[in-house]
C-alpha cells in the first residue's frame, strides 16, 4: 500500500497486492498494499539493545520489516529516503538524518531446509559465501583495504571448514569497519529454520554445536558489531544454541515490546478492508483470521491471510495455514501421545485447555512432554491464550488457557486430521467402518477395523514398535479424532470421560435422540492366565462397561438401554477384534 493515511492516497481495489513480496523497496516503488510499520525502527533504536531476538509466527511480516531496516540504515541506500516519504519515521528530522549512514549486513537462514547435517553445511556454507561475495567488490580493491581483507576473501568459499565459516561473518565484520570507519548492523532473519528441520532430521544436537559456535563468534565475541537484529518462529533454549549470549535482548509473542510492528491491528485491517472496498465483510474476516495476541496487543490478524483476502476478491479461504511450514506440527499431533490427542479433542470442539508454557522450546523434549508441543504451537500461532490465572508477577507459577486461534486454524486442524485416513486405501477403510457401525454389522466392523488398525498404528507409530502397549492408546485417540472430524455433524463424541463409577474409553452420542448410541471399551490382551484369546479381552472389556456403569451418561441424556451399543475393542499388536 502506499501509507493509508500519510500520503493522504486511499487505496482502493486497483491498488497492487504483492502476495509474498518481501523486499520493501519493490513494494514502495509499486505503490503496493503495505501498511506502516516504520514505527519499529524508531522503537528498536531507542531500545539501545545490543542484539535483539524477536519471534513471530511464520508469514508476519518479519521478512518484510528486516527488508526495511536494511533499506533505512544500510549506507548502500544512501540516497533513497524516497521509499520512507510519507511514513511515520519520516515525520521526524533525527531519522530523515540517520538513514542509510551504516554498513549492514543481511542474512537469512530460511532457505535452509535440509535432512542431514552434511547438507546443512553445504547451504550455510554458501550463504556465508555469497555473502561475502556480495561485500567483495565494495572493500577489496579500495585504496583504503588491507591486504589482510583481500587474503581473507579469497580463501572464503563453499570448501572452507567449519571454523572458518562459523567465523566469516566476524571476519566481515572487521573488513567493513575498516573501509566504512563505522562498526556494522547485522539483520539474520528466519535464524531457527536450519534447527528445527535438525529436529525432523534427526541430527539436532550436531546442528546446535555447530551454530553455537556461529552465534558466539557472531553476536558475542565479536568486537567489531554495532548492533543485531535475529528473528525467527520460535525461541530456541539458551542453552542449546544461544550458550552465554548475554548482550540479548528476547522479545517473544508474550513480550508487550514491538507488539503492534508485527502483524496487522484491527484498526489497520478494517481501514484497509473499507479502503478496498470490503468493509461489509468485517465480521467475517474477524472470525476467520482474528485472535493473535501479543503482549497486552490483541485482536492480531495475520497479515498474508488479509493480503491474500483482499488479492482474491473477499473470499473465505485458508490462506495462511496452506503455506509451508506445517510439517513439524502435523507429525507432532499425529504421533503425539494420548494427552495430545485427547486435547485436540477439545480444541476441535472449540473449548480450552490449561497448561504451563516455557517460551524457551526444548526441541529435545517434544518428543516427551505435551507442555513442550503446546508451547511450541503457541510460538507458532495455532493456538492463543485466553486466560492466565497463578501468583500476580511470578511468571513461573502462571497457568495459561490456550484455545485455537481462530476458524482458519481449526479449518486447517479439520483437514490434518481428515488427511491421516486419506492415504492409500485406509479413507475407504475408515468410511467403511463408520457405515458398518452404524447398520450393526459386526461382521464388516472386524474387517475393516483391522485395515485400518493395521494402516493406522504405523502411521502413528513414533519410532517405538507399533505392538508396545502405548500404540493401541495412541491408535484409538488418533481414531477418535477422525471420528470428531466426520460424524460431528450428526454426533458428540467423547473419550476417557467419567460415567457411572468410572470412565469409558469412547462414547458416541447421537444429536437426534432416536438414533443409536455406542460405547467403545479398547483393551490389550493382558499376558496372564486370564486372558488367552481376543475374545477373553473382549469379555473382559464388556464386564467393564457394566461394573462401571458407563451407559449412566446416555441414561441420564434420555437415551433407552435398547438405543445403546456395547463394544469391546480388543488388540494384540496390529491384531483386532470387535465384539
Amino acid at each position: 500500500m502506499i501509507s493509508m493515511d500519510e500520503k493522504g492516497v486511499d487505496m482502493d481495489r486497483n491498488t497492487i497486492v504483492n502476495i509474498g513480496g518481501q523486499r520493501f523497496d519493490r513494494i514502495r516503488e509499486q505503490g503496493a498494499f503495505y501498511i506502516d510499520k516504520t514505527g519499529f525502527i524508531e522503537e528498536w533504536w531507542e531500545s539501545g539493545s545490543d542484539v535483539t531476538l524477536i519471534t513471530r509466527p511464520r508469514r508476519f511480516g518479519k521478512t518484510l520489516n528486516m527488508s526495511m531496516m536494511e533499506c533505512f540504515f544500510s549506507n548502500q541506500y544512501a540516497d533513497r529516503g524516497d521509499l520512507f516519504e510519507g511514513l511515520l519515521i519520516w515525520n521526524d528530522e533525527k531519522y530523515r538524518q540517520l538513514q542509510g549512514t551504516y554498513p549492514v549486513i543481511s542474512l537469512s537462514f530460511a532457505g535452509i531446509k535440509t535432512r542431514t547435517a552434511e547438507g546443512l553445511r553445504k547451504s550455510f556454507k554458501g550463504i556465508i559465501t555469497d555473502t561475502c561475495r556480495l561485500y567483495q567488490n565494495l572493500i577489496v580493491g579500495k585504496a583504503s583495504s588491507y591486504d589482510g581483507d583481500r587474503a581473507y576473501f579469497e580463501a572464503v568459499n563453499d570448501n572452507m571448514s567449519d571454523e572458518e565459516a562459523a567465523a566469516a561473518i566476524k571476519r566481515l565484520c572487521g573488513c567493513m569497519e575498516r573501509h566504512y570507519g563505522k562498526k556494522p548492523i547485522i539483520l539474520l532473519d528466519e535464524y531457527d529454520t536450519p534447527i528445527q528441520e535438525s529436529w525432523i532430521g534427526g541430527y539436532w544436537d550436531e546442528a546446535v554445536d555447530f551454530f553455537r559456535s556461529f552465534f558466539d563468534m557472531t553476536f558475542k565475541t565479536n568486537p567489531h558489531l554495532y548492533r543485531g537484529i535475529i528473528t525467527g518462529i520460535t525461541k530456541i533454549s539458551k542453552e542449546s544454541i544461544f550458550s552465554d549470549l548475554n548482550n540479548l535482548k528476547v522479545v517473544t509473542t508474550t513480550s508487550d515490546q514491538y507488539a503492534s510492528s508485527f502483524g496487522f491491528t484491527e484498526e489497520e485491517v478494517f481501514r484497509a478492508l473499507d479502503d478496498m472496498g470490503f468493509g461489509d465483510k468485517k465480521q467475517g474476516v474477524k472470525q476467520w483470521y482474528d485472535g493473535f495476541t501479543f503482549g497486552k496487543c490483541t485482536d492480531i490478524y495475520n497479515p498474508w491471510s488479509i493480503a491474500s483476502f483482499i488479492e482474491e476478491g473477499g473470499k473465505y479461504r485458508t490462506y495462511w495455514s496452506n503455506t509451508s511450514g506445517n510439517g513439524l506440527v502435523n507429525s507432532l499431533i499425529r504421533h503425539g501421545n494420548t494427552e495430545i490427542k485427547q486435547t485436540m479433542e477439545e480444541l476441535l470442539k472449540d473449548k480450552g485447555f490449561e497448561t504451563v508454557i516455557d517460551e524457551q522450546i526444548e526441541f529435545s523434549e517434544l518428543d516427551k512432554s505435551a507442555d513442550a508441543v503446546w508451547s511450541l504451537l503457541l510460538a507458532t500461532g495455532y493456538l492463543k491464550v485466553s486466560g492466565t490465572r497463578g501468583a500476580a508477577g511470578d511468571e513461573e507459577d502462571v497457568v495459561y488457557t490456550l484455545m485455537l486461534t481462530n476458524l482458519e486454524v481449526k479449518k486447517m486442524f479439520t483437514r490434518m486430521v481428515r488427511n491421516w485416513f486419506e492415504y492409500g486405501d485406509t479413507k475407504v477403510y475408515y468410511n467403511e467402518f463408520i457405515n458398518a457401525l452404524l447398520s450393526d454389522n459386526i461382521r464388516k466392523m472386524n474387517t475393516f477395523m483391522n485395515k485400518v488398525a493395521l494402516n493406522t498404528f504405523s502411521s502413528f507409530d513414533s519410532g517405538n514398535h507399533p505392538c508396545d502397549e502405548t500404540q493401541p492408546e495412541r491408535f484409538y485417540h488418533g481414531f477418535v479424532l477422525g471420528m470428531v472430524i466426520n460424524l460431528a455433524d450428526r454426533y458428540k463424541i467423547r473419550s476417557n470421560r467419567e460415567s457411572g463409577y468410572g470412565r469409558y474409553d469412547v462414547m458416541i452420542e447421537p444429536l437426534n435422540r432416536m438414533e443409536k448410541a455406542f460405547i467403545f471399551e479398547f483393551k490389550v490382551m493382558a499376558a496372564d492366565d486370564d486372558e488367552k484369546t481376543l475374545e477373553d479381552t473382549i469379555a473382559n472389556a464388556h464386564k467393564q462397561i457394566e461394573e462401571k456403569k458407563y451407559e449412566a451418561e446416555l441414561i441420564s441424556d434420555g437415551f433407552s438401554p435398547s438405543q445403546i451399543r456395547k463394544y469391546g475393542f480388543a488388540f494384540k499388536g496390529k491384531e483386532c477384534l470387535i465384539g
